[in-house]
C-alpha cells in the first residue's frame, strides 16, 4: 500500500504543487472539506478522510479527522511489533506526513465587529490535535504546518526519503506554532466574551511562533541574542535594513528607545539615544534641522549612538549624519540621494521603520521570573499652575519638550530645554539633586544658555535643593508630577526665585 500524507489546510499557498510533488514521490493523499476540492479541481489525485474512516464528515464540520483510524495512522511507533498489529488488525496504512496549518483565527477575531459565535467557530479543534500527534511521532512522520515549507520537504524526501534531524526541526516548530495559536486564542476571546483580557498574554502572545533572526551577540560579545519577529510584524519590528553590519541586541534595544522617542516629541523632530538613555532630541520643519539641535545638547555622548527621525531623510541631512560615527539611524524614508552619501559608511545600519505599534505591556525578565506591566502611554498637560507665576506660552512649549523626553530617560531623570531642542540631559542617578547638577554640566559643556529654559523631572522633588540648582543655572519654568511631603517647600523655593512650577499629576519613572 501506498504511504498516506494528510494535507488539510486553511492556508492554500503552495498546496497543489506540493501534493503534485508528494503524489510523483508514491504518496497517496488524503484529504478533507475545501482542501480536498481545490486539489480535485486541479486534477490531484485524493481520497477524502471519510472514505478511510468509514465515517463522514459531521457537525457542520466540527468533525472531520478526529477518528482512531486517522490518529492510529499518525501516532503508531512503526519500531513497536505491537503497534503495527494494531494497523494491521484494522486495515490501516500509516500516516508519514501531515501538513496542516489552521483555521485562521487571529484574522477573524481582529474583524470590526464581527460576530461572537464566528470568532469561536474560527477556533480550530481537529487542525492542532493532528499537528501535535504528527510532531509527537516525528521519528515516523514529517509534519509540515507552514507552506514555505514545502519545497525544503519535497528535496528531502526525494533525496533521502527525509532525514530525522528535519523532522525533529519541523516536530519543535509544529509545537510552538500550536502554542502560538492558542495563546493568540487566550490573547483575543476574553474581549468577544466580554471578559477581562490578559496582560500577559497581551504582552507574549504575539512573538510566540515568530521568525528568529540571529544577532550580533547580546548585550556583550560573548552572549548570544536573537531578535523574535512576529508574523505580522508592525512598528520597529517591521524594519527593512537597508544596509550596515548585522545588528546586535544593544543596536536594537537603543533603536526602539529612540523610535518611541522621536515619536512622543510634541512635533516632529530627531532623537539620539545612547545606552538605554536620551542624549538629545531636537524638533524642526525638515530633519537636517532637527538633528542639528539633537545633537548640540550633547554632541560628545551622541558618539556611536542611535539617530531616530520622524522625518523622512534626504540629502542635507544624511550630509550632517555622517560626520558622526553612530551605530544606527532610522527613520520613516530615506531618499536616494541620502542612501548613496550613507553607503559611503558601510558599517552604519540605516533602517526605515513604520511608526511605533499601538503600545503592547512590557516585558522584563527577574530572576527566576516575569514581570509585566501595561505600557506607559498618554499624556495629560491639563497641568496644574502651582506657582505665583504661571509659565509664558515659550516656557510652555519648552516644558512639554522636556517632560516628554524625561519620560523615556532613566530615572533620576531632570530634562533641561528651550522651545525646539534639549539643551541637557541629568538621569539614571539614584539622587535627583545630583541628576540636576548633570544636566546643568552638560549644558555647560555643550556651550549652551540655559536662560528662560524649562525643566522637566519624571517624578516628584522631594527637596527643594534641585529647584534652587535649576534656578541658579537660569531654568525659569519647571514641570514635575508633585505629590511630596515636602510640595510646599518646594513650591516656596520656586516663588522666592520667580520661576513658573507646574504639576502634572503624572509620574514616568523608567527603570
Amino acid at each position: 500500500m501506498k504511504p498516506h500524507a494528510l494535507l488539510s489546510v486553511s492556508d492554500k499557498r503552495g498546496l497543489e504543487g506540493f501534493a503534485r510533488g508528494l503524489s510523483s514521490l508514491g504518496f497517496e493523499i488524503l484529504s478533507t472539506g475545501g482542501t480536498a476540492q481545490v486539489l480535485r479541481q486541479a486534477g490531484v489525485a485524493v481520497r477524502e478522510v471519510s472514505e478511510l474512516t468509514g465515517t463522514p464528515e459531521v457537525l457542520g464540520g466540527r468533525v472531520k479527522t478526529l477518528h482512531p483510524k486517522i490518529f492510529a495512522g499518525i501516532l503508531a511507533d512503526l519500531d513497536d511489533p505491537a503497534h503495527c498489529a494494531v494497523l494491521h488488525d484494522w486495515g490501516v496504512t500509516p500516516i508519514g506526513l501531515v501538513a496542516v496549518n489552521l483555521y485562521p483565527f487571529a484574522a477573524t477575531a481582529a474583524k470590526p465587529g464581527v460576530a461572537p459565535a464566528e470568532v469561536i467557530e474560527n477556533i480550530d479543534i481537529g487542525g492542532p490535535s493532528l499537528i501535535r500527534a504528527a510532531a509527537k511521532n516525528h521519528r515516523h512522520v514529517t509534519v509540515v504546518v507552514d507552506p514555505d515549507d514545502y519545497g525544503t520537504v519535497l528535496e528531502a524526501l526525494r533525496t533521502d526519503g527525509g532525514s530525522e534531524a528535519l523532522r525533529r526541526r519541523l516536530a519543535v516548530k509544529a509545537f510552538r506554532h500550536t502554542a502560538a495559536y492558542d495563546a493568540a486564542i487566550g490573547q483575543a476571546l476574553p474581549s468577544h466574551l466580554g471578559l477581562e483580557p490578559s496582560l500577559l498574554l497581551d504582552g507574549v502572545a504575539p512573538w510566540l511562533g515568530g521568525e528568529e533572526l540571529p544577532l550580533r551577540y547580546g548585550e556583550n560579545p560573548h552572549q548570544s541574542a536573537v531578535f523574535v519577529r512576529p508574523a505580522r510584524p508592525t512598528g520597529l519590528a517591521a524594519f527593512e535594513q537597508l544596509q550596515g553590519k548585522e545588528l546586535s541586541y544593544n543596536n536594537l534595544m537603543d533603536a526602539d528607545a529612540a523610535w518611541r522617542l522621536v515619536h512622543d516629541l510634541p512635533a516632529a523632530g530627531v532623537a539620539i539615544v545612547k545606552h538605554g538613555g536620551p542624549c538629545g532630541a531636537g524638533l524642526g520643519d525638515s530633519a537636517a534641522a532637527a538633528y542639528e539641535r539633537a545633537l548640540a545638547c550633547d554632541p560628545v555622548s551622541a558618539f556611536g549612538g542611535v539617530i531616530a527621525s520622524s522625518l523622512p531623510l534626504e540629502t542635507e541631512a544624511a550630509g550632517h549624519i555622517v560626520q558622526l560615527f553612530a551605530e544606527v539611524v532610522i527613520a520613516p524614508g530615506v531618499s536616494e540621494e541620502a542612501r548613496q552619501l550613507f553607503i559611503a559608511k558601510k558599517n552604519l545600519r540605516v533602517l526605515i521603520a513604520p511608526p511605533p505599534a499601538h503600545p503592547t505591556p512590557r516585558l522584563r525578565v527577574i530572576d527566576g521570573g516575569l514581570l509585566v506591566q501595561s505600557a506607559d502611554v498618554g499624556w495629560d498637560e491639563e497641568w496644574k499652575v502651582m506657582t505665583v507665576r504661571g509659565p509664558s506660552d515659550a516656557e510652555l512649549s519648552a516644558l512639554r519638550l522636556a517632560w516628554r523626553v524625561a519620560k523615556h530617560a532613566p530615572s533620576n531623570a531632570v530634562v533641561l530645554a528651550n522651545e525646539r531642542s534639549t539643551v541637557g540631559i541629568g538621569a539614571g542617578q539614584p539622587s535627583r539633586v545630583d541628576s540636576c547638577r548633570i544636566a546643568v554640566e552638560k549644558a555647560g559643556a555643550a556651550g549652551l544658555s540655559l536662560k528662560g529654559t524649562g525643566a522637566g523631572s519624571d517624578a516628584f522633588f522631594p527637596f527643594p535643593d534641585g529647584v534652587e540648582v535649576l534656578a541658579a543655572a537660569g531654568v525659569t519654568a519647571v514641570a514635575q508630577p508633585g505629590g511630596s511631603v515636602r510640595d510646599s517647600e518646594v513650591v516656596a523655593a520656586a516663588n522666592r526665585f520667580g520661576l513658573a512650577m507646574v504639576f502634572t499629576g503624572r509620574r514616568h519613572f523608567r527603570h
